[in-house]
This record gives structure tokens, sequence and C-alpha cells, in this order.
């Protein structure tokens, strides 16, 4: 433990600030901070190990197999898997520590591809790349639950999030409506995570991970009506963002709300796509399709994202107004507006853009955050360059556009670092 800690627990307890009890508590907390440390670096580099020796016997498979027999091929074939197995249920037994049980599992797990892969080429089994993917997923499921595998679960989540790609945007060509099964079966994992280990670093790739596979997938539900799937994707920001605005994410350091960022910067990556009157001339104008799968999937989205706004009201979780968390809803009208008069709906997107831009910054400087407050800065700044490309205005006006956005970065930087310096002297 670090001297200058210990030298000010005896500080606190000489000044009887402290007992002698709650001392030995905080010593014994900071003494398994460090070995813990140790053993989180051995466990990524056994699961890197595992991985590498797993490709390695591959490769030295892969460059002698045309001179094997059948036979010979079917027992490499399943020899990774049944080492896999041997090596699992000696750490089970032996009660061996997390890195044996992640090295092995990652071992076991690219075991179970390869092998399907190899039995496949040796028997002529035929098969599409998407139903080699869920078979795979589904075989090395139970895995993580038996293992407790933090790994195995981030692969399970990357490899459902491939499978869902393959099937919905190649292969299949269809919906991967058990992409939603997949995910839902990784969950209670994670939320066991989120009740035990809530500021441990792999919960929070979890937090980055759920929310940009969703993201990433949803668009393979669009089928039939992709006007309406700029509308699915606006709300499920939306969703994401009033999730990550619960009490348990909000409460974290803003790096590990995955929610909150990816549900803000799709909702003004959204408003800005669709702030070009372009767009809706050519794409969104479409017929809309009331009686198809994207309108069922824009209202189950719409109900949950309710159901987590009243949530948090009910909580009372909401504190004054946040017109992030609202954007779906206005947007929603909007969209529907658009089809009246399309004049009006766009000079709303642009006012919503720069409300959530000035909104933004006064967040930033309320919170004395530079990174939320330069944020707001660059959504105004997103919406000018827009604007510059779409519309007549000259060139001297656009200037002094970016001038005055260019002045404002500075000043508003400025003040705000004025006014932390004035409140770290004050508390001094």
């Amino acid at each position: 433990m670090n001297s200058k800690i210990q030298t000010d627990i005896k500080e606190l307890v000489a000044q009887r600030v402290i007992s002698v009890d709650v001392a030995s508590d905080i010593e014994r907390y900071y003494s398994s901070k460090k070995s813990d440390a140790p053993n989180r670096l051995f466990t990524v580099f056994a699961v890197l190990g595992s991985t590498l020796v797993g490709l390695g016997i591959i490769l030295i498979l892969a460059h002698n197999w045309d001179d094997f027999s059948r036979s010979i091929k079917t027992i490499f074939a399943f020899a990774p898997l049944v080492i896999g197995q041997l090596i699992i249920g000696f750490s089970i037994l032996k009660k061996k520590s997390a890195t044996w049980l992640e090295g092995s599992g990652v071992f076991l797990f690219f075991a179970v591809g390869a092998s399907m892969a190899l039995v496949s080429q040796i028997y002529n089994i035929p098969g599409n790349f998407s139903s080699y993917l869920l078979t795979w997923i589904l075989l090395c499921l139970p895995l993580v639950y038996l293992l407790k595998s933090k790994t195995l679960a981030v692969l399970h989540i990357a490899f459902t999030t491939s499978y869902a790609c393959s099937f919905g945007y190649f292969v299949g060509n269809d919906t991967p409506w058990l992409y939603l099964l997949l995910l839902v079966l990784v969950l209670p994992y994670y939320y066991q995570l989120l009740k035990q280990k809530k500021e441990h670093n792999i919960t929070s790739i979890f937090n980055w991970l759920v929310p940009l596979s969703v993201i990433i997938v949803l668009g393979t539900f669009v089928e039939r009506s992709a006007t309406l799937g700029f509308l699915m994707y606006v709300i499920l920001f939306g969703l994401l963002y009033n999730i990550g605005k619960l009490a348990y994410f909000d409460n974290q350091k803003l790096r590990r709300n995955g929610y909150l960022i990816l549900g803000s910067l799709g909702t003004v990556c959204m408003l800005l796509i669709t702030s070009f009157e372009w767009l809706w001339n050519d794409i969104l104008r479409d017929h809309l399709l009331f009686n198809s799968q994207e309108f069922y999937v824009v209202l189950l989205l719409l109900i949950l994202t309710l159901g987590v706004l009243g949530y948090s009201y009910f909580k009372k979780w909401i504190e004054g107004f946040n017109l992030f968390q609202y954007v779906f809803i206005l947007f929603t009208i909007i969209f529907f507006i658009e089809w009246s008069n399309s004049f009006t709906s766009l000079v709303l997107i642009n006012l919503l853009i720069l409300a959530l831009g000035v909104i933004a910054i006064k967040i930033g400087a309320d919170k004395f955050h530079f990174g939320v407050l330069n944020y707001g800065l660059l959504i105004i700044t997103a919406l000018i360059v827009c604007r510059f490309f779409d519309t007549d205005m000259s060139f001297v006006v656009r200037g002094l556009l970016f001038v005055s956005v260019g002045v404002g970065f500075f000043l508003t930087n400025y003040i705000m670092l004025k006014k932390q310096k004035l409140n770290s002297n004050n508390k001094k």
C-alpha cells in the first residue's frame, strides 16, 4: 500500500477522525486492490495466450491438412474440443483461479468453432455462415454461466452481432429475430455485473458493447420502409439516452456511460441528417406502410422509451428539464408533420438541433465539464456546416458565422476556466 495513504490513515486515527477498526478496513481494502491488479493483468495474458495457441494449432494443421487421411482429420478435428473440455474440468475440480477459467473457456470457445468448421469440410456438410455462427454461439452459451467468464460473455455479444449482420445484411437478407433471444440470454450475466461490479472496467465495456450491438443490428429490421427506419433509429437513440439517465448509470463517470454518450451522439447525427431538404424529397417522402414490420418496431421502441422515461419520473430521478430526453417525442411529431408541411418540419428540426447545442453548453457549464461544454459548441458548429452546403447565404455571412462560433469556443472555455479557478480558490 502507498506509504502516503498509510501516513494519512495514521493521522486520521491520531486525530480521532476514524476508529482503529475503520483504519484496518481501509488498509485491507487498498491491499486487496493492489493484489488484484497483477491477477487481472495475468488473466488478460492468459486469454491472449489461449487464443494464440489455438490459432497456431489450426495453422499447423492447415499446412499439412491434405496429407492426412479422413480418419486422422476427424481425430484432429475433435482433439482441440476434448483438450479444452479436459482443461475446463481440471480447472473446476481443482478450484483454480479465474485466470484458468477465463483462459480455458476462451480456448474451448474457439475449439468448438474450429471443430465445427473442420467436420463440415471433411464430410462436405452444407450450410451458410450465419447458421454456422448461430450453432457455435448456442453451443458455447452455457460456458458463460458455468465458468462465470467475462471474456466469453463479451465474445457472445460480439459473435451474436456478427450473426445478426450476416443473416440480416448479407447471407439471409432477412430479419434476425433470434438475435433478440441471444442477447436476452446473456443479460442475466450482465445484470450480475451491474449489481456486484459496478465500477469495474469489464462492466464499462458491457455498458458500451450492448448498446453498440443494438445500434448495429437495428438496420436489419428495416424490411420494406426505409422511411420508418429513420424514425426507428431516432427513437432507439432516445431509449439509449434515457437508459443512460437512469440513476444507476447517470451517477457513474461519463466515459463509463455508453448508453448516454451513444444515445446523445446518435440523436444529434440523425437530426443533422434529416435536416437536409433533399433527403425528405428523395427518400423520406416515400409512402408510409403502417401495416409493416418497421411500424410495429417503431411502436415497440416508442413504448419502451416512454416506459423508461415514466419510470425515471416515478423514481424522481429527473431534475430539471433536459431536452435530450424528449427529442424522440418531438421528432416523431415532426416526422408526421413533414407529410403536410415540409418547410415547417425542416425549420423545427434545425431549431431542435440548435436548442440541443445550447442545452449541452448549459449542462457543461453547470457541471464545469469542458467535454460536455465543447460538445454543445460542436453541435452548433455542425449545424452551421450543414447549412453551409444547402443555403444561398453569401460567403461573407458564412465566414462571419464561422468566426462567431470560433470566438464562442474561445470565450466560453475561457469563462469556464476562470470560474473553475475562482471556485477552487474559494474552497481553499
